[in-house]
């Protein structure tokens, strides 16, 4: 016996761009070097880079081609493809030799839902994964060997959800799932969990596709894709030495884990769930312990994993970690963090000390026998003895039993009638569960009565009744039961089209595969989960031009809209899972799907960075409450575990504060409007009507407002005070007062009696916010407030880190002092436009100096030249001209201006009137609301007559004055 310090691995993999994603138009971010090295370029900033190195990086995301057998192969030599074939050469060859040596091992797959880490684990049609590859190519090696040895290879697959453990290969499901215990010389192991002896790879090749049957029928009871739960598979491998008296014993670990951003939306909330992130605070701890961090505890017991794990963590296993990321930069956020936890948690920084399982065969039926014993004198043993017998022999050949004949069966159904196949967010369940509409009718639905019997979340006892008569299959809806077919709900009985994409309940997706007449060579990969939820949103009115992803100026699409489209589309199916958890359980919630700051911008005028959230109502209270998108996934896995309790009849009475679907009173953000400051540039007051506009860009209010400059005691300023040019104001004191005089229409008021409201308000890039106080009950409240501000120094930049008040109480928006930026070489923003103005001038005046000389240039000899004094003259009395028409035209302007800013208040008090809901009042609004509308257009009219007349008369003027006299 022996044991050595064994370095784990950690490898890279990337995957191709899903359809999803290539719908959104996304882009590829990553690229690898030199097999070992994994670059990311961010897509808000393509000159940031963050490059990882790993032991090993693999690339899938292009540069492959199909095979006559189906399998992806390398397009050329050029090409950088790894195929599965790489994969298990480098990983699984690996295993297989750890195997063969004694040696525990442990493979582990992790990254965000949809990174292909299922693929590189079981693979995808002719696309073996590592799993079957290793166990195939096992039992090929047992099937070489001779000599005197005998093995044993024992199979046995477990899913975890929620900290529950299922059987894979038991049709039978314990409530609460199978227990893990803990004994001194086996460690933990999973009490029950069947272990099935195997002769050859057929024999595990069919328990794995019943465990994955198992699996996805167990994903719809429960309402989990298996991108929500963990699966392991263990392969027991013994071998037995007869003529040396000694046998190797090892066990392979192959561990598919849940979806990593789970783990990240943990830590963004500070959630604390059992599962991944426990499994994730293990890799912490054991990282720092290897760096020579003080360590108190590593929480092995915190987790039902990390507890079958434990020698994988950190004891007696080779292990390996395969991180899957997204090519895709709406994914960037999700594969920067995956890259980082490689990086600082990954298995490089632990070291286990791996040792060769062996034993004599005497000291084997010495802790048989007393296996035996204890399992007779204490009842919590039993379970090690629940696993099957099993034989000792060499490899023989497949017994053939009832399997083979219910899958021909299967065949001839599917060949003869139309079906329905079951849709899975993982392609690994997708076409799983088959559902037969045999000739006449047939119910479907949750009670054991039905002909087609449907489990999941919404789906009733009787949920639905299928029809095929005449070449013609019908489906029809009973009751008020949810059907949705092509991303449209149904409420009667419609005719189905072969490759209808049909969702029953909350999520239940089947896609209906007609009479084998309809059918053609059609790929059916294309209509996948993703396909169904595009569908979906398209239906109810989301799509990606909606949410303004292109909306820049070079027509590309915005990456960080893309990336909020991706998680509308994720959570859509989410909300509509919990909006029926919450209505079976009798929550009274409504959950719903917004995006934030959909159509705001900040003070600037910049688009605000747009982020999905869900507004929760409760129906009877109306209070509202805006959970983020981390916050409601992991509420999500909360109420999938109060829900499942309830099903299994267990007591669901909780706590308030321990109820998923409660939180506390806060405050909820209705919506927001810019006023813009510009006429005070001017000296002008500014007297509108403003909208508030919510997330969906629709009016939530109007919000009445006047600013007005005014003097330091707060005297507004008069028309004589208005400026022509902001600059005069440039470097003096500037007093303005800013009123909200009134709210008018709020919607939220109108849902709820009890609600109220407050308003916040900052200037420009003041830090402060300031708040008005609370209104209660009234739909249209008087707000009456008005607060003055002051700039003791005006200037271009009106920033303000503090708050500061002046001698009178009035609120600063600027310094003190106007800061001077000479001592660093710069000039300010004044001083330049001071610059420009002299450099203007003096260039007129070098222009009319340069026409003086050439008219005096051109004298003929014996006339007089003209003398110094009349040409400054000239100079003069053409400055005076000049400043005269400009400033007539600069009043003319004033004037315009005043006269819109009327005009925009009529149009602003023109869209604020609403229709009347009563028809006999109908006539009357018309006939007012044309009135308002002509005198709106006599007031246009008018405003540009009187501005095309003064600027006429300005010109007039002007060319009056610079043609000679006659």
């Amino acid at each position: 016996m022996w044991c050595e310090k064994m370095l784990c691995h950690w490898l890279s993999a990337l995957r191709t761009v899903s359809r999803r994603e290539k719908n959104s138009g996304s882009k590829c971010v990553i690229s690898m070097h030199s097999g070992t090295t994994t670059t990311i370029q961010d897509p808000k900033n393509p000159e940031q880079r963050k490059t990882f190195t790993f032991d090993l990086a693999y690339w899938s995301h292009d540069g492959f081609q199909k095979g006559q057998d189906g399998v992806f192969i390398s397009a050329g030599p050029s090409s950088q493809f790894a195929s599965q074939k790489d994969v298990f050469h480098d990983l699984g060859r690996g295993i297989l030799d750890s195997a063969w040596q004694g040696y525990n091992a442990t493979l582990l797959a992790y990254g965000q839902t949809g990174t292909g880490k299922s693929y590189s684990m079981i693979g995808f049609g002719a696309n073996k994964g590592i799993i079957p590859n290793v166990c195939e190519e096992l039992f090929q090696a047992i099937e070489k060997r001779e000599g005197n040895e005998e093995y044993q290879v024992t199979f046995s697959m477990l899913e975890i959800y929620n900290e529950q453990i299922r059987d894979l290969l038991s049709r039978t499901k314990k409530p609460g799932g199978l227990k893990v215990r803990k004994d001194k010389q086996l460690g933990f192991y999973v009490d029950g969990l069947k272990s099935v002896p195997c002769e050859n790879y057929a024999q595990i090749e069919r328990l794995m596709e019943q465990g994955t049957k198992i699996r996805t029928t167990a994903s719809t009871n429960m309402n989990a894709s298996s991108s929500r739960s963990h699966m392991v598979i263990t392969i027991q491998f013994k071998q037995v030495f007869l003529d040396r008296d000694l046998t190797k014993q090892s066990s392979i670990n192959l561990v598919d884990l849940e979806g990593s951003e789970r783990e990240a939306d943990f830590f963004l909330t500070y959630f604390f769930l059992a599962g991944c992130l426990v499994f994730s605070f293990s890799f912490s701890a054991l990282a720092d312990a290897a760096t020579g961090r003080r360590v108190l505890h590593v929480p092995y017991r915190d987790s039902v994993l990390t507890k079958l794990l434990q020698p994988a963590l950190g004891g007696n296993s080779r292990t390996t970690l395969i991180a899957a990321i997204s090519p895709a930069d709406i994914c960037y956020e999700e594969t920067l963090s995956t890259l980082r936890y490689a990086e600082r948690y990954g298995a490089k920084k632990i070291h286990n000390k791996a040792v060769v399982n062996t034993s004599t065969l005497m000291r084997e039926s010495e802790a048989e026998n007393n296996k035996v014993r204890l399992s007779r004198g204490n009842s919590r043993m039993a379970g090690k003895r629940s696993q099957e017998s099993v034989p000792w022999s060499r490899p023989a050949a497949r017994r053939l039993g009832t399997g083979w004949r219910e899958g021909l069966a299967e065949r001839q159904m599917t060949e003869t009638f139309p079906h329905l196949l079951n849709v899975n967010e993982d392609p690994q369940l997708t076409g799983v569960l088959k559902y037969f509409i045999q000739n006449g009718s047939c119910d479907a639905g949750r009670a054991a009565s039905n002909a087609i019997l449907l489990q999941g979340l919404g789906i009733s006892d009787k949920h639905a009744s299928f029809t095929n008569l005449d070449g013609k299959v019908m489906v029809t809806p009973h009751s008020k039961c949810k059907i949705v077919v092509n991303g449209v709900p149904i409420m009667g009985k419609t005719k189905l089209q072969h490759l209808d994409r049909i969702i029953l309940g909350s999520n239940s997706s089947y896609l209906y595969v007609g009479f084998p007449s309809e059918r053609g060579s059609e790929d059916l990969n294309r209509l996948d989960y993703d396909f169904f939820q595009l569908e979906r949103a398209a239906a109810e009115g989301v799509s990606v031009d909606k949410l303004g992803a292109t909306g820049r100026r070079d027509g590309s699409a915005d990456p960080s809209v893309l990336a909020v489209f991706q998680d509308y589309i994720k959570l859509m199916p989410l909300v509509a899972e919990a909006n029926q958890m919450g209505e079976e359980l009798e929550k009274g919630l409504r959950m719903e799907l917004k995006v934030k700051n959909l159509a705001s911008s900040d003070p600037r005028g910049y688009d605000l960075q747009k982020e999905v959230m869900v507004k929760v109502t409760h129906q009877r209270t109306h209070e509202v409450w805006i959970w983020s998108k981390a916050k409601f996934i992991n509420r999500k896995f909360l109420m999938e575990e109060l829900y499942q309790r309830f099903l299994e009849g267990e007591d669901i009475c909780v706590a308030q504060e321990d109820d998923p679907f409660w939180d506390p009173v806060e405050v909820v953000h209705l919506g927001s409007a810019h006023v813009w400051l510009q006429p005070l540039a001017y000296c002008m007051k500014l007297e509108e009507q403003v909208e508030f506009l919510n997330c969906d860009g629709l009016e939530e209010a109007m919000l009445h407002i006047h600013m007005t400059p005014c003097s330091p005691a707060g005297q507004a300023c008069g028309e004589d005070d208005v400026v022509i040019d902001p600059l005069e104001l440039l470097g003096k004191r500037m007093d303005f007062q800013i009123g909200l005089v009134r709210c008018l229409g709020i919607k939220w008021l109108k849902e709820g009696a009890e609600r109220g409201i407050q308003m916040g308000y900052r200037i420009y890039d003041l830090s402060s916010t300031f708040y008005t106080k609370p209104v209660w009950k009234i739909v249209n409240p008087q707000i009456e407030e008005t607060v003055q501000f002051t700039a003791l120094n005006a200037s271009q930049d009106c920033s303000q880190p503090d708050l500061m008040v002046t001698s009178e109480g009035h609120i600063m928006v600027d310094a003190q002092k106007i800061s001077t930026v000479m001592d660093t070489g710069q000039t300010t923003s004044n001083q330049v436009s001071e610059l420009y103005v002299k450099l203007l001038k003096l260039e007129q005046e070098t222009e009319l100096l340069r026409n003086v000389n050439r008219k005096a240039g051109s004298a003929q000899q014996g006339e007089r030249q003209p003398a110094r004094l009349p040409a400054a003259r000239e100079l003069s009395r053409t400055y005076a001209q000049r400043a005269g028409s400009e400033t007539e035209l600069a009043r003319a302007l004033k004037a315009f201006y005043q006269s819109m800013n009327a005009a925009r208040g009529q149009f602003l008090t023109l869209r604020h009137y609403k229709p009347p809901e009563d028809d006999a009042m109908l006539w009357p609004f018309v006939h007012q609301q044309s009135q308002r509308l002509k005198d709106f257009g006599q007031l246009l009219e008018a405003s540009l007559w009187r501005l095309k007349s003064d600027v006429g008369r300005v010109v007039r003027e002007k060319r009056a004055r610079l043609l000679p006299p006659e």
